[in-house]
């Protein structure tokens, strides 16, 4: 049961993704005699500095975020897992290179270099999906290469590089779909970072850009009427806490109910 109130949170966060292409809004509205109302019956969380509905403003947020979340870790798993699978099953100066190619981009911290990578490609949300998915993969690989290794000298393996199975279709058929488990709850707390990352992007500018709305740029446009109007950092805030937790949360949950040995005590 402990489950159920971080999957509501997410599938709140998704709802709230979609809600942006079919609820109609206006995020973008601009009412100069609602500036840093706040929020009451005609609209729950008030309106900012330009006097925007924070509500639509914080959906088109959570529209955003959602979009850079899934696609950071879908690239990020794919090419992560792939290059992980196939160094590993190599072997030899292969698996070498790629090891090497591992530890240089560990030895940058991942949120550093996605600023320098955004900063050099200029602000954009496309800009951001490639930025973090260049130093995202790096996870995935090493830990696709670490479950690689333990599995491909098994039997059935061994049976199909004999008869002659092309290293693609081992390495998609038998070897990744015995790695899959914890690479899904990887991706479940890769999901979590991608949303961080994507908030401090567009807080320090790089992200999003205006008149678009972001969480993080949410964040950096009401810290400059904090001691007045502190719901305009509260609101995308609290929002951003929620759905990083919850995340958080379902993957402890995903991680435990995969675990095969927990499994086998509990029966």
């Amino acid at each position: 049961m402990r489950m159920w109130a971080p999957l509501g949170l997410v599938l709140l966060w998704a709802s709230m993704a979609l809600l942006g292409f079919v609820v109609p809004l206006a995020p973008e509205h601009i009412d100069l005699s609602k500036i840093l109302v706040p929020g009451g019956a005609e609209e729950w969380l008030g309106y900012d500095d330009l006097g925007r509905p924070i509500l639509d403003r914080l959906i088109m947020g959570a529209r955003t975020s959602f979009f850079v979340a899934f696609a950071v870790v879908g690239l990020s798993l794919c090419v992560g897992t792939m290059i992980g699978t196939f160094g590993a099953f190599m072997g030899g100066w292969v698996d070498h290179a790629l090891v090497r190619i591992i530890d240089v981009f560990l030895a940058f911290p991942g949120i550093l270099l996605a600023i320098a990578l955004a900063g050099v490609m200029g602000p954009g949300i496309d800009n951001v999906v490639i930025a973090l998915s260049a130093v995202g993969w790096v996870g995935y690989a090493r830990l696709s290469r670490a479950q690689v290794l333990t599995v491909k000298e098994r039997d059935h393996i061994h049976a199909a590089i004999a008869i002659g199975t092309k290293p693609l279709r081992i390495m998609v058929r038998h070897l990744i779909p015995l790695v899959s488990a914890p690479l899904i709850v990887e991706a479940s707390f890769g999901i979590a970072g991608a949303v961080i990352a994507e908030a401090g992007l567009s807080f320090l500018g790089l992200g999003v850009q205006p008149p678009a709305a972001s969480w993080g740029s949410m964040i950096r446009e009401g810290t400059r009427y904090m001691l007045v109007a502190p719901h305009l950092v509260i609101t995308p805030g609290v929002a951003i806490m929620a759905v990083v937790l919850a995340i958080n949360l379902f993957g402890d949950w995903l991680r435990d109910w995969l675990d095969v040995k927990d499994q086998t005590r509990l029966g």
